[in-house]
């Protein structure tokens, strides 16, 4: 018996799914070493292109990405971006060390490429 005539039970198969979403999400925090200083949406988004174009260029500076939110208090921020810049994104926020003479950190908190996922976090799901 060879293997065409298996019931294919035993036939290893490796599937692989492409992600079809044009965009990836991410929820990011800014931590500062001065808890006082506050950014609006804007300083925000240029303290970020600048991190892009410090790391990559001016190339690394004309990737299109998006603030969707921001919460000026816990310094909070939705970011869109296509996927195909997704790496180079993450890479700049990660490596930005510093703003304006200050320690700081971007913790990236969520990534998807599905909006929805980010509405919740299930690691602080509680059921009743």
């Amino acid at each position: 018996m060879n293997v065409d005539e298996k019931d294919g039970s035993g036939v290893y198969q490796r599937v692989v799914l492409k992600n079809s979403s044009p965009y990836h999400y991410l929820k990011v925090c800014l931590v500062l070493e001065d808890e006082l200083t506050r950014l609006s949406a804007v300083e925000l988004k240029h303290f970020i292109i600048t991190g892009l174009k410090n790391l990559y260029g001016e190339v690394g500076a004309a990737l299109s990405f998006d603030l969707l939110k921001y919460d000026e208090d816990t310094l909070t921020a939705l970011l869109r971006v296509y996927s195909r810049g997704l790496v180079k994104l993450w890479s700049s926020l990660t490596l930005l060390g510093s703003y304006q003479n200050q320690a700081c950190a971007f913790r990236v908190l969520q990534v998807s490429p599905f909006l929805l996922a980010l509405t919740g976090n299930s690691r602080e799901l509680h059921l009743d």
